[in-house]
């Protein structure tokens, strides 16, 4: 279990920095030297740093305008979206930036920004899908996006698209619509990149092929909180009973439970399929934080109520 969590660990460490990398990449070299905008918090604060440019001379560092915006999100993520997913994801775009900062704003394409909109979507989306796949973000409007699937369950793609469609319009107006375009091509290959490594909002339905069924099942509904139904199953190879696990649950999710069911039975076969839809007592955040509570109380009355019983045996004595 030590083991695997320590390698579980270097592989979050190493996806934090190639992320990182990846995010200053795409703007340094393929974004920013192009006059071609990001979606999010990044596209914003490279308008900002154009406006100011405009409007008083000022070269402010889209990196450092970036970081700036962080701070409140952090707070919010820090209420909302969770603490351990809020730190990661507040220290990869703190380390982004500065690599925004220290690294040279040169484009490695050369009068072909199609290519920069393409290649810099693409960079800027497998390093958000990586994120999401590994349990953090790359901070802004991905922090936002946690918050808002924590508090209430939705996704919040209204939002994100009406920024992006504003960046659009006002990139647009400010260096030409024809530039306007490739950032048009450059958000839609980003969403593309993140929604072939992970979908965040996605429900999926699990099942999970064991002959540890009752030990499977119990580790994932004490941590993933989730419902399962236990079928019993025999391998037609094997010709051996087993019992397969199924149970729904949010994208997010799929990482904790490989990691939970192989911990107990590295032979288990994992199955994960697409969930279109499901009709009820599919539990949201609110709901599995107050079943932890929930269940911690429980046991803390439990231990309470044993202890009680061991001093009283000791007063008979």
């Amino acid at each position: 279990m030590a083991k695997t969590r320590t390698r579980e660990y270097s592989i979050k460490i190493i996806v934090f920095i190639v992320s990182a990398f990846l995010v200053a990449m795409s703007m340094n070299f393929f974004y920013i030297p192009n006059n071609i905008f990001s979606g999010g918090f990044n596209g914003v604060a490279q308008l900002i740093s154009l406006f100011f440019h405009a409007m008083f001379g000022w070269n402010l560092q889209v990196g450092a305008i970036i970081m700036a915006f962080n701070i409140p999100v952090a707070f919010v993520g820090w209420k909302w979206a969770g603490h351990e997913f809020t730190i990661w994801s507040f220290l990869q775009n703190f380390f982004a930036n500065g690599l925004q900062i220290l690294l040279p704003q040169v484009s490695l394409v050369h009068q072909e920004p199609i290519l920069a909109g393409m290649f810099g979507g693409l960079l800027m989306g497998v390093a958000i899908g990586i994120t999401f796949k590994f349990g953090f973000s790359t901070g802004g409007m991905d922090i936002v996006a946690a918050a808002v699937q924590k508090a209430s369950g939705k996704s919040i793609g209204f939002i994100t698209l009406f920024i992006n469609g504003a960046i659009v319009l006002i990139s647009g107006t400010f260096i030409g619509w024809q530039n306007a375009m490739y950032t048009i091509i450059g958000i839609y290959i980003t969403t593309i990149a993140i929604d072939s490594i992970h979908t965040r909002y996605q429900k999926l339905t699990a099942f999970i092929v064991t002959r540890r069924s009752s030990e499977v099942a119990k580790a994932l509904q004490e941590s993933v909180v989730r419902g399962i139904t236990i079928m019993p199953s025999f391998g037609a190879y094997t010709q051996e009973p087993s019992s397969t696990l199924m149970m729904v649950l949010s994208r997010y999710e799929l990482r904790e439970m490989e990691i939970l069911t192989k911990t107990i039975d590295p032979e288990a076969f994992i199955n994960i399929v697409n969930t279109v839809e499901t009709s009820n007592n599919f539990w949201n955040e609110d709901l599995q934080s107050q079943i932890r509570y929930e269940r911690i109380a429980a046991q803390a009355q439990i231990t309470e109520a044993l202890n009680l019983d061991e001093e009283a045996e000791k007063f008979k004595n």
